[in-house]
């Protein structure tokens, strides 16, 4: 089965750059969200990817009509019936999402692959949210952020992921130009797993006094090569979400995992990252001040 229609449910960021890379690749997308305003939003900020990405040659001047017409927005899935392939890509809550997918379950064909975009929480949990008919077509396709650059796709099978769905949806992934790499149902997959091991040794450093945010950032950057240090890629995916994926390791893994407490502390005091003015830095527009 080939791709000719994809749903996503989602607008936010990472739901709406991944409806942007399969509409630049000729794939006819719906993408849904709460409300109209929220999706208006969305493609607002399509647009404006677009715009930067053909200003340093990422996209053609003729993507972006092209892409952007590829693209529908909803307010339900109710109009998802036909879709070959639907994925999830709303808020990191396990609640959350079973609601969705039990309105999924009564929409979409037979034949339908579903998805979690879920960067931590158990696809066989997810799955059992869905009819037992409909849980070998349930898998995990875990995108990175900003989906329009980063070339990974975590393909994660559950316990009754039928193998020859996990095939196809691999294939999927590849059309957009994504690179899949296959990872067992384990709390966290593979690279969040590094990931925040990596985060809690960086925040332990800047709670014992160590080191400060600003100078580990640029450690990790011209040291190790990463495009980004730590802390400024959590202010980029947000403190909330930080918190909510550092919990649910904890919870998995216990104090191999455990949630540092300056985490805590700033999602507490609402210093939730770039796109709120403050996180482990100071923004104005987007942009940090110091």
């Amino acid at each position: 089965m080939t791709i000719q229609r994809l749903g996503v449910c989602g607008a936010g960021m990472m739901g709406s750059e991944i409806a942007l890379v399969f509409a630049l690749a000729d794939v006819k997308v719906r993408m849904m969200d709460a409300s109209q305003e929220y999706v208006d939003k969305a493609m607002a900020k399509l647009e404006k990817t677009l715009d930067a990405g053909i200003g340093r040659g990422f996209f053609a001047e003729e993507d972006k009509p092209r892409a952007l017409a590829n693209i529908e927005t909803f307010t339900d899935v109710s109009t998802y019936g036909d879709c070959d392939l639907v994925i999830e890509a709303i808020t990191e809550d396990q609640e959350a999402k079973g609601k969705l997918y039990k309105e999924l379950d009564k929409v979409c064909k037979k034949d339908a692959i579903i998805a979690s975009n879920t960067s931590s929480i158990s696809i066989s949990v997810l799955a059992s949210y869905f009819s037992e008919e409909r849980q070998g077509n349930f898998l995990g396709l875990h995108f990175f952020s900003p989906v329009s650059r980063m070339k990974l796709v975590e393909v994660i099978s559950g316990m009754d992921s039928d193998p020859e769905v996990v095939k196809r949806a691999t294939a999927m992934v590849e059309l957009p130009g994504k690179t899949p790499i296959q990872v067992k149902d384990v709390v966290g997959f593979a690279v969040n797993r590094i990931l925040f091991a990596m985060w809690d040794e960086a925040i332990r450093l800047v709670e014992e006094g160590a080191a400060t945010p600003a100078d580990i950032d640029t450690g990790c950057r011209l040291g190790l090569g990463h495009p980004v240090g730590p802390f400024e890629l959590m202010d980029n995916i947000t403190i909330d979400l930080t918190l909510k994926v550092s919990q649910i390791l904890e919870d998995a893994y216990g104090d191999r995992m455990h949630t540092r407490p300056t985490i805590k502390q700033l999602h507490a005091a609402g210093r939730l990252g770039r796109r709120y003015g403050r996180g482990w830095y100071r923004y104005q527009d987007g942009k940090r001040v110091d």
